[in-house]
């Protein structure tokens, strides 16, 4: 996988355009000469995070003693769930949180930017090629990048793809990340195969 490709999938996986009635809806009891300010502040936080658990997550890993097989498999099960509901969303299984006042870390930061999904991404990237780190800590910046850029203008956005255009986008999104879900299950079944004694 190449920094571009990788960076392409934690893109996928973050769904900024996703997030932005999720954001627009957090950020609306929160002064307006502020949500600037919030929205950089979670953004920065957001990237700390994942910039930590791409490099403390593969620790973790070889603790538990997992094979580079596993973790692709792994992976494409859990890109495949985050792609079906980008696809098939469900209202009662929304990521919108209730804040009271001016949100800090929780929710924006994690896990609307940070979430689970983008933090298992970098985690499988790193632990399956820990000596190409930089190439991956440039992916999750350049991943970040983009959707802090569209986070940060997320009203701009709202506003000219309305909200059908932003939902077509989000299940375009969803197909392509299904489509890296497929090719990661069948690398981990292939590799599985391959270690299998006739």
């Amino acid at each position: 996988m190449t920094t571009l490709s990788a960076a392409l999938l934690l893109f996928l996986v973050m769904d900024p355009l996703g997030n932005i009635p999720l954001f627009m809806t957090t950020l609306k009891k929160v002064e307006a000469k502020r949500q600037r300010f919030v929205v950089i502040r979670e953004l920065l936080i957001a990237l700390v995070v994942l910039v930590a658990f791409l490099f403390l997550g593969q620790y973790l890993l070889r603790l538990l003693h997992l094979s580079e097989t596993a973790l692709t498999t792994a992976g494409g099960i859990i890109l495949m769930i985050i792609a079906l509901k980008m696809i098939f969303p469900r209202a009662d299984s929304s990521l919108q949180e209730e804040v009271e006042g001016e949100p800090f870390i929780v929710p924006l930061a994690i896990p609307y930017v940070a979430g689970p999904s983008a933090m298992a991404t970098a985690l499988l990237l790193m632990s399956r090629e820990p000596g190409r780190w930089p190439e991956w800590l440039l992916a999750v910046f350049l991943a970040w990048f983009v959707s802090a850029i569209i986070i940060y203008f997320s009203s701009y956005f709202a506003k000219f793809l309305g909200e059908k255009g932003l939902v077509a986008i989000e299940r375009l999104m969803g197909m392509l990340l299904i489509t890296v879900a497929v090719q990661m299950l069948l690398n981990g079944i292939g590799q599985f195969v391959g270690r299998v004694p006739a």
